[in-house]
């Protein structure tokens, strides 16, 4: 997709249908990185076809690794031996996404070097790999930095008590894939706890991994001496399913989820259905069902199984038509509200204080210009598109291809009146893009 690609969207009445939820975005991302444990051929199953997995992908070949698309979500990911890997990202493709920065475990492991270029991703505030760097510095890497990269050397990973001062995901996902081949035993405390970690866990122990405690807040490692290649099918992206449950319930009807897990979204779902949507959950996935006439609550983002951050810009556009005031806090990271000023363009009556947002809802919303900041800002601003008198146009479309597979064709299904344009086609759009 092209960075001029705008979405143009106009209201069209309750969804109603079912939506297959695919593959996390961000349980993926880690395991192919951690397909760099092992030499062979790794299959990964349920792989959503997103800009940030082809960017890993890009990633992962400059370091030597091949990594062909089979279709259906299918990717194989062939990696060689030790003495073949390149352990260096680039500029380039890291300044793309931070979630690049999970190749320093693996490569520290496994090569026991790595040269990384400071990682960039979503603009909304500072979020410093300090907890990365003083991990892997307890098993036994040094650090140095020199023009905008990070150089981490070892003379072989060995087990230590690694306490996380907050119990970043990414952090932990790092730090668990340098421990599995770190010599003896790890002890990661304050971990987290969130279904990808247990999924990224899962996927190590089927390598030959020793893991206790994935998915509590202490994880215990005990390092082998080598891994095997996986075959693993990725977990349902969470908060892909809250982007469609936002917008059933802000433009109501009756929406299967299918593929979400109600044991991943429990807060959530909870507030969901204080909110005013019915929610029925079945083996299969998530039934939800909605008139659009939502009520206002409190809510406040927390580490898991607190409600996520990337939940909060979803929870704000639904509240922001809600019958009554509300307000959100966001307690992860600051710069999030930036989004904001768009869904006051499209009337919203929402400000700003501190780390908290008040918003007053009102009946409808209208149809603006609006620019996506980030990825689940922009997915925000489709579903509030969805109740907006007129027509929206949302630029920016880019970040939201980074994490949403063909999100215009999916709601598109479901009776959303949503095209994906490029800015030059629209008249008298020429500032748009």
């Amino acid at each position: 997709m092209t960075d001029t690609s705008v979405f143009v969207v106009r209201p069209s009445g309750p969804l109603f249908g079912s939506v297959n939820i695919k593959g996390a975005k961000n349980s993926v991302l880690k395991l192919m990185a951690a397909t760099l444990l092992a030499e062979g051929t790794h299959h990964l199953h349920n792989v959503p076809d997103i800009t940030d997995v082809k960017i890993v992908a890009e990633l992962l070949r400059r370091c030597g690794v091949s990594v062909s698309f089979a279709g259906e979500g299918h990717v194989i990911i062939e990696v060689p031996p030790t003495e073949k890997i390149v352990p260096r990202a680039s500029l380039e493709l890291v300044s793309k996404i931070r979630a690049s920065v999970v190749v320093m475990g693996p490569l520290l492991a496994r090569c026991n070097w790595v040269e990384l270029a400071q990682p960039g991703g979503d603009d909304f505030g500072s979020r410093p790999i300090d907890y990365h760097i003083e991990g892997f510095s307890a098993l036994g890497a040094t650090f140095s930095e020199r023009d905008g990269y990070l150089f981490g050397r070892t003379e072989g990973l060995t087990g230590s008590r690694v306490v996380l001062e907050f119990p970043s995901h990414t952090a932990t996902d790092n730090i668990l894939m340098a421990a599995v081949l770190a010599e003896g035993r790890t002890v990661i405390e304050n971990a987290a706890r969130e279904p990808e970690v247990i999924d990224l866990a899962s996927m190590l122990i089927s390598m030959g991994a020793d893991i206790r405690g994935a998915g509590t807040s202490r994880i215990e490692v005990q390092g082998v001496p080598k891994l095997s290649p996986a075959d693993h099918w990725v977990i349902p992206d969470r908060v892909e399913a809250a982007s469609f449950l936002a917008a059933v319930a802000v433009a109501g009807g009756e929406v299967f989820l299918r593929g979400a897990r109600e044991d991943h979204m429990e807060m959530l779902l909870r507030k969901v259905a204080s909110v005013g949507v019915h929610i029925e959950t079945t083996p299969q996935g998530i039934l939800a069902k909605s008139e659009g006439k939502l009520k206002a609550v409190d809510v406040s983002t927390l580490p898991y199984p607190g409600v996520a951050t990337d939940y909060q810009p979803l929870i704000v556009t639904m509240l922001s038509v809600a019958d009554g005031t509300s307000v959100v806090s966001e307690n992860l990271f600051s710069g999030r509200f930036r989004y904001v000023e768009e869904l006051r363009k499209m009337g919203a009556d929402i400000f700003t204080d501190g780390h908290h947002v008040v918003i007053r809802g009102t009946p409808r919303l209208k149809g603006a210009r609006v620019q996506a900041s980030d990825i689940r800002a922009g997915v925000a601003l489709v579903v509030a598109a969805l109740v907006a008198d007129g027509e929206t146009e949302i630029s920016g479309v880019r970040h939201i291809d980074r994490g949403y597979e063909r999100i215009e064709e999916r709601l598109r299904a479901l009776g959303a009146d949503i095209e994906r344009r490029s800015a030059q086609d629209l008249t008298g759009c020429a500032d748009v893009g």
